[in-house]
């Protein structure tokens, strides 16, 4: 490289660095199956189960990717209860009658947990959110109201808000 380009690259490389952000620490979060939802996992299927755990961490793992308090926190979730708005596959396998496009139902989610800060603080966390009735169900996704369960946690997470009950 000649001079005249390091001594362009030398001041871009500074200004680069003043003006980007600190980068905090992530939460971490980790998501478990409670009790009876383990045992109600073989009904409701267990590779069902075990991607909506996966999906409640990526949503708060998004909702909370900004800077914020709960920056460098470790968030252990433990998801309590799980209701699907139409059957899964597991059930329709195992009850043949089901309709998998007219069954509907009530769904949502129930989630407890705890947030332990940077700073060493345990803050309880626990809500839980099912659709009140039938009209109320929108979409047509086997775990649409659970998926809104999520995202009212993750937002309430984000704004500071932990327990809701």
């Amino acid at each position: 490289m000649t001079m005249r380009k390091l001594a362009f690259l030398a001041p871009l490389a500074t200004v680069l660095a003043v003006a980007a952000p600190a980068s905090a620490d992530p939460a971490s979060v980790n998501v478990t199956l409670g009790a009876e939802l383990k045992e109600k996992s073989a009904e409701l299927g267990e590779h069902d189960v075990r991607r909506q755990a996966d999906r409640l961490a990526d949503i708060v793992r998004r909702a909370l990717a900004g800077p914020g308090e709960l920056d460098g926190a470790r968030i252990e979730l433990v998801l309590t209860d799980l209701k699907p708005n139409r059957p899964t596959m597991e059930q329709m396998a195992r009850r043949p009658g089901l309709d998998g496009h007219r069954s509907l139902s009530i769904g949502g989610a129930a989630i407890e947990g705890s947030i332990t800060t940077a700073d060493g603080r345990v803050l309880p966390v626990r809500y839980d959110w099912y659709s009140s009735n039938l009209s109320d169900v929108r979409g047509y996704a086997t775990w649409q109201d659970a998926e809104r369960a999520f995202d009212r946690l993750a937002a309430r997470l984000a704004e500071g808000r932990y327990v809701s009950r």
